[in-house]
């Protein structure tokens, strides 16, 4: 399930038919392990269910983030985000709540953002992968990312990569978003800092709709002065000199 709560389907389109059989089958062999069934009698039954086994040693992964090719070998239990951070030195990704809930580890994969805590590594094996890391460097900013420094949208800095993979997943789905859509899209990721307000003014920047108010509805831009009116001044009182440098 994806950081907006969608329903994604199995990596090779597992049917559900073919998950509820499979899961029978496991459960079958789980009691039969109880029950002393030797664990190489056990591993053919999986194999005849049509169970694939992986693990739960190291096995050889491979992956694509930010199109670049990047090969492991992890057990199968390691997550996504420990993946990132530990075998593969892409870093960005933040590891704070490990639980799904804080959204700093926020990456893209097949276009949509999840939570790389929440994702296991094996699952990402064969689709796009997109992290902090891909958007700019600090010679050439994403536009993003210099939109976030321009408006002061951070401070800790702990929840800007996730946030900032969040808005690129919502700007690459929706590239005019209202301020509702905005709240939407980011609803999943947590500051603990309260830059909440930079970083909508940021995003809508760069998405080109800055006079967006509350409910989406569109902000007249206020108009220019006309030069040909004049402007109330403050006269300056001059002072008079007189003979001497002496006032007048």
């Amino acid at each position: 399930m994806s950081r907006d709560g969608e329903r994604q389907d199995p990596p090779g389109g597992l049917s559900r038919r073919a998950f509820l059989r499979g899961s029978a089958a496991v459960g079958a062999l789980g009691t039969g392990l109880l029950r002393g069934v030797p664990p190489a009698a056990a591993a053919e039954a999986k194999r005849e269910a049509g169970v694939e086994i992986v693990g739960p040693g190291a096995v050889p992964m491979s992956f694509r983030i930010n199109g670049r090719p990047f090969q492991a070998r992890l057990e199968p239990r390691i997550t996504l985000l420990d993946a990132l951070r530990n075998e593969l030195e892409l870093t960005g990704a933040k590891k704070v709540c490990d639980r799904g809930t804080c959204g700093a580890c926020t990456v893209i994969l097949d276009g949509k953002s999840v939570y790389a805590c929440s994702v296991l590594a094996i699952e990402a094996q064969g689709r796009d992968v997109q992290t902090v890391e891909g958007l700019g460097n600090p010679e050439k900013l994403h536009p993003l990312q210099a939109a976030f420094v321009d408006h002061d949208a951070q401070q800790c800095g702990f929840c800007t990569p996730g946030f900032l993979m969040a808005a690129k997943a919502l700007l690459d789905r929706d590239p005019n978003p209202s301020i509702d859509d905005l709240h939407r899209g980011l609803s999943g990721n947590f500051c603990r800092c309260g830059t909440y307000a930079g970083m909508r003014k940021a995003v809508l920047s760069v998405a080109g709709s800055p006079n967006i108010m509350p409910g989406g509805i569109r902000q007249e831009a206020p108009p220019a002065a006309d030069p040909a009116q004049p402007r109330n001044r403050r006269k300056k009182r001059k002072k008079k000199k007189g003979k001497g440098g002496g006032r007048g």
